[in-house]
């Protein structure tokens, strides 16, 4: 099994979080929040593919 990348990992949990709390949002019928957490959601998941993208890159 490869070594866990512990930065990566912890940044798609706080994607997953994220999804998770646009649920939240949508169920306190907050239309704003759920908007919010969608976009940082998002955003989150691709800075990991940029930060992913760029640590495959410096092993090559």
């Amino acid at each position: 099994m490869k070594n866990l990348n512990i930065p990566l990992f912890l940044l798609a949990l706080l994607a997953v979080f994220c999804f998770m709390l646009v649920g939240v949002a949508i169920g306190y019928r907050s239309v704003i929040f759920s908007l919010i957490f969608l976009l940082l959601g998002f955003s989150v998941m691709g800075f990991g593919f940029v930060v992913k993208r760029k640590q495959r890159n410096q092993e090559a």
